[in-house]
């Protein structure tokens, strides 16, 4: 058996991010990113007006002055500006040749048509966007083992960049086994379960970015079982549900060992989920864990999601905290690592009262985990915790004054 911290760092050693693949920019929304991407030209590409406004030189400050020309986006500018001139000038538009700033069209004042006067006070360069400001050319603008977003395409369209190198998404394949279980569209008798665990780590692996496969309930029988992991073997992660405790029905450890899987850690000192294994199989990682679905989704959370994320490439694979207080005095039985759910509100960690390994009603309420050493077995009002989020929605059902005053 092995602890928290060893089995996370067996994970950390042993599991390594996949091969790449070539998308259109449009499909690489939340893939990892596989090199680094260099400017290919400055962002802006030109010295250009930040306002509609005229372009002047600061010895004609307030003064009146004749506008020569006018200058749209996606003119190339053919004058240059001389004392006693200005230049009508639109937002993005290049700079003519000449011009000190740009005045805002709201800060002058109108004489005649052709004519207009100039606030007393102009500081060289205002309203002036300047070549390469933004992304110089050569500059590294875009790093790798970065997760592609909305805004990711905005820096790759404005290089011109079509397709981008990412990791490919890492395929994951989910069985349960138990011959009480059906799924959920199923028809059960009274001694039967809907299975609840597959659906749900299918899900969940769907947000952090795997590419998942279902294989129906396998039986609680050797052969069944075995056959069921030759189908998963293409895999990059086989996920199992249950049978991983000491029951006489319980082979899925078995099967796995017939087919040679070198088992990398097998249970862990956590409350719940002690029966956890993490193993191999050539190029295919298992994890077995356990069938009580609470004990089963903080295990996932524990262990399975790093699993996930650095098979996808990402750098952040590691588990982040927010440092938060406790709501209310809360005590549970302490005498070993326990992982406690609760719900977090932006401000307060609240542990949720009734998580029972076997529950399924604590799992969608929890919004995040404390992890507690064996000595601990009480939260004190207002004690500081760091809490491992599980949601990453940070919206609120209230209207927060989020000002910085």
């Amino acid at each position: 058996m092995v602890n928290i911290d060893e089995a996370l760092d067996i994970i950390y050693k042993r599991v390594g991010q996949k091969s790449r693949d070539i998308v259109p920019i449009e499909d690489s929304i939340g893939k990892i990113v596989a090199k680094e991407y260099r400017a290919s030209f400055d962002l802006p590409r030109f010295d250009n007006s930040a306002m509609d406004g005229y372009a002047v030189k600061l010895v004609d400050a307030n003064r009146s002055v004749r506008v020569v020309d006018t200058i749209y986006a996606g003119d190339t500018p053919e004058r240059e500006l001389r004392d006693g001139e200005a230049i009508k000038i639109m937002t993005g538009a290049p700079i003519p040749k000449g011009s000190e700033a740009i005045v805002p069209i709201e800060d002058t004042k109108s004489l005649t048509k052709d004519t207009i006067i100039l606030p007393p006070n102009i500081k060289k360069d205002t309203m002036i966007r300047w070549r390469g400001e933004d992304i110089k050319s050569g500059e590294i603008f875009l790093e790798a083992n970065r997760r592609v977003t909305g805004y990711t395409l905005a820096l790759l369209a404005s290089q011109g960049i079509s397709h981008i190198e990412v990791f490919r998404e890492p395929k994951v394949v989910i069985f349960s086994t138990g011959e009480e279980l059906k799924a959920h569209y199923e028809k059960i008798e009274k001694h039967q379960l809907y299975n609840s665990n597959a659906p749900m780590f299918y899900a969940r692996a769907k947000e952090l970015g795997a590419d998942v496969s279902y294989i129906s309930s396998s039986g609680d029988n050797l052969e069944e079982l075995k056959e069921s992991v030759k189908e998963a073997l293409d895999a990059d992660l086989i996920l199992t549900s249950g049978g991983v405790s000491v029951g006489d029905k319980d082979f899925t450890i078995d099967a796995f060992r017939e087919l040679g899987m070198e088992i990398l850690f097998s249970k862990v000192d956590i409350k719940p989920g002690k029966p956890t294994t993490f193993g191999r199989i050539d190029n295919s990682f298992i994890v077995n864990l356990p069938g009580n679905p609470l004990a089963s989704m903080v295990n996932f959370e524990m262990f399975v999601k790093p699993i996930i994320l650095k098979l996808s490439g990402t750098l952040e694979f590691y588990h982040k905290t927010i440092t938060t207080k406790i709501r209310e005095n809360y005590s549970f039985r302490g005498g070993r690592y326990s992982v406690i759910l609760g719900e977090w509100n932006g401000d307060t960690f609240m542990p949720i009262k009734n998580q029972k390994p076997g529950m399924v009603s604590p799992l969608d309420r929890a919004d995040g985990m404390v992890v507690t050493t064996p000595n601990i077995n009480s939260f004190s009002k207002n004690q500081i915790v760091k809490m491992i989020p599980i949601k990453f929605n940070l919206g609120s059902s209230k209207n927060i004054d989020f000002m910085q005053k």
